[in-house]
């Protein structure tokens, strides 16, 4: 059935699609504010960054733009992909690629930030 995937329908995921991307309007500009207009010189040193990353409020914003970052990313190729008509089975590859590649950077992104706590 075209429209529906896995039971979750074309306008839930576009809806996800703006709302990630509305709340990536937010967590950039905090983000380019903080890392490089704030900061003396346009960027932070290597330093810096651990100290800022110290705390568990920056940590966790900085760990949710992260997430927004990478599921936005994933909705847009999967997006794309479908696009181009995929046969049914095809979108189920699709969907398995896009969700394992979207939670592998996830976890990868998540364990590089704990690892400059």
């Amino acid at each position: 059935m075209r429209g529906k995937a896995r039971g979750v329908s074309t306008t839930i995921r576009w809806l996800l699609q703006a709302a990630t991307g509305i709340l990536l309007l937010l967590l950039l500009g905090v983000h380019m504010v903080a890392n490089h207009f704030i900061a003396e010189g346009g960027i932070r040193t290597y330093d810096q960054v651990i100290a800022y990353l110290s705390h568990p409020v920056i940590w966790t914003w900085e760990a949710l733009f992260l997430i927004i970052v990478t599921f936005h990313a994933m909705l847009g190729v999967r997006s794309v992909l479908f696009d181009l008509g995929p046969s049914p089975e095809a979108e189920k590859k699709i969907n398995l690629g896009v969700a394992i590649g979207g939670i592998g950077a996830i976890v990868y992104g998540l364990w590089l930030l704990s690892q400059l706590r």
